[in-house]
């Protein structure tokens, strides 16, 4: 099978695995629909899809290797719908106040450079493996943003619609947790999201290297 025929699987590869991440891009669709357009508990709404999403992403990967359903169209868009979906999730936040747009320029940088390695990679026929450091990467980027969406849906929940800013004017505890956990959880992914790039590619400089 050819790359340019991986985005169109045949029937053979759309097994459940797969199912599951096609499903997962449009739970991903949803989750951007609730952050942006506002009606009642939108926020949690948002939180739930976003969870549900998460889930299918641990959930796919375990049946396709339990099971031997591993596919090349697997190998393909898992991943990069996991970037989309986390990188939706910053996107959306930096308008909310709970991330500063640098943040999110840093996160979806590194996914674009690691990705163009890949691609650079697999032009001169070489296959680059995740490593371990990455799917720790991806696993605190989801929780970071997890933990916005829950203190939203909070808000939301208990202040009939609320704004974060009208809440926020009272310093409780949730907005304390907002303003300086949200500070230690971002901080945490950008830290991770900087070294697992720059080790990677440090690693596989050689892709760069030679011609």
């Amino acid at each position: 099978m050819t790359v340019g025929t991986r985005l169109c699987p045949d029937a053979s590869e759309m097994n459940l695995p797969n199912r599951l991440t096609i499903g997962r891009l449009f739970l991903t669709v949803a989750f951007v629909i609730c952050l942006t357009v506002s009606f009642p508990l939108h926020h949690t709404f948002a939180l739930v899809l976003f969870i549900t999403a998460a889930v299918t992403d641990y959930v796919d990967g375990e049946i396709a290797r339990r099971y031997a359903l591993i596919t090349d169209f697997g190998k393909l868009m898992d991943p990069l719908v996991d970037k989309v979906m986390t990188a939706s999730g910053f996107i959306c936040l930096v308008p909310l106040g709970a991330i500063p747009a640098w943040v999110a320029i840093v996160i979806i940088s590194r996914e674009f450079l690691v990705t163009g390695l890949r691609l650079l990679a697999g032009s001169k026929g070489r296959l680059l493996a995740a490593e371990r450091i990455g799917k720790h990467k991806t696993s605190w980027q989801i929780a970071t943003i997890i933990f916005f969406l829950c203190l939203l849906s909070f808000w939301e929940m208990t202040s009939n619609g609320a704004s974060r800013e009208t809440v926020g004017t009272s310093r409780d505890w949730s907005d304390l947790l907002w303003s300086y956990g949200g500070w230690l959880v971002s901080g945490i992914a950008v830290a991770l999201t900087l070294y697992s790039g720059i080790s990677y590619i440090w690693k596989n400089r050689a892709v760069i290297e030679t011609d």
